[in-house]
């Protein structure tokens, strides 16, 4: 039954590059220009009608987010794809339909201006209320954020990015916290070390390309090095987030992270079940279930699974955000993380 929806999900995303290779070699290829009939309008308004509504139903349904409003704009997007895939020279009868499409792009993107500029007006009271919060920061500012500003994808984004270069550049000196109900997750794993050495192949590879692409061309040697310096910089913060955010049991909660790819908050009145037992533990993980996992050169296995009774949410990166129903966790001090688990959720 699962290969089965897996296979329909991936005939769509065929469709997908069927319609738009079909498009694209029709008006830049030489077997299109042979195609291609003297009265061109029937044709236009056929590609038109693929690449700004089946084209976006298409990669809408196949992302399982086919709504009202990401429809329209799919349709605006695909109305923007037209202008740059079909020539001028057959567009200009229908030219001004696709300013339609420019215009929706153009006023969501004011609007994303606009809630970036509300983001930075209320940040004076965010960072009033992350010194406040009990809660460690990777936490506390997102909580923040949105009880200020409404969480759009945008600011999502640029709140995780924002984690990343605070943590990047600003917590080498802050000591890492300890406590009866703080468990770390990499302290006898090969993360940090294995994070390390990526920077460092970061670093020589940012160096040996620089040099290889400066003579060649200016422009992408700078994007590459743009792009390893923000590399080298994601990978710091990660160390960081991994070293100043250990997993946390409170009276009401657990909030665990591992670095800044995945993090969430698990209210104890939602764990079903607490598995134990090591031949689950060895299986392979399910699709609807997260790991905090710290990955090392061999193969290892969660030290329990949360059961929820109800799927909750995670923030993966860039602030994206996902549901998911059990949660496997492993930690570095393993009996007495069950220990005090159980006797939180006992005492609730």
């Amino acid at each position: 039954m699962v290969l089965k929806r897996t296979l329909n999900r991936n005939v769509l995303l065929i469709l997908l590059l069927f319609v738009l290779a079909a498009n694209y070699s029709l008006y830049h290829t030489a077997f299109g220009d042979m195609a291609l009939p003297k009265n061109t309008n029937i044709m236009v308004l056929a590609s038109m009608i693929d690449l700004a509504l089946i084209a976006p139903v298409l990669f809408l349904t196949w992302k399982r987010k086919l709504n009202w409003k990401n429809l329209i704009l799919g349709i605006a997007g695909g109305l923007v794809l037209v202008r740059f895939l079909i020539p001028m020279e057959y567009l200009a009868p229908f030219e001004a339909i696709t300013w339609v499409g420019f215009a929706v792009e153009g006023g969501l993107l004011l609007l994303e201006i606009l809630v970036l500029v509300s983001l930075f007006q209320y940040m004076p009271n965010i960072v009033r209320s992350v010194k406040e919060s009990s809660l460690p920061v990777l936490y506390s500012f997102s909580t923040a954020v949105e009880k200020q500003v409404k969480s759009y994808p945008i600011i999502r984004v640029i709140c995780s990015e924002m984690l990343m270069y605070y943590f990047a550049f600003t917590t080498w000196r802050k000591k890492t916290p300890v406590g009866p109900n703080m468990f770390t997750l990499h302290q006898k794993s090969s993360l940090i070390a294995f994070q390390i050495m990526l920077i460092h192949a970061t670093v020589l590879e940012m160096v040996g390309l620089h040099w290889l692409f400066h003579d060649k061309s200016v422009v992408l040697s700078i994007i590459m090095l743009i792009l390893n310096v923000y590399t080298v910089i994601f990978f710091l913060g990660d160390i960081q987030v991994v070293r100043h955010n250990p997993l946390v049991v409170s009276e009401e909660n657990i909030y665990v992270s591992l670095g800044l790819m995945k993090r969430m908050k698990i209210n104890l009145s939602d764990i079903e079940e607490i598995i134990e037992e090591p031949a689950q533990l060895k299986q392979k993980l399910s699709k609807d279930t997260i790991d905090f996992i710290a990955r090392d050169m061999e193969e290892v296995h969660p030290d329990v699974i949360l059961k929820l009774k109800q799927p909750l949410e995670a923030t993966l990166i860039m602030g994206m955000k996902k549901q998911y129903s059990k949660v496997a966790i492993r930690v570095d001090d393993p009996m007495r993380f069950k220990q005090v688990l159980k006797e939180k959720i006992e005492n609730m």
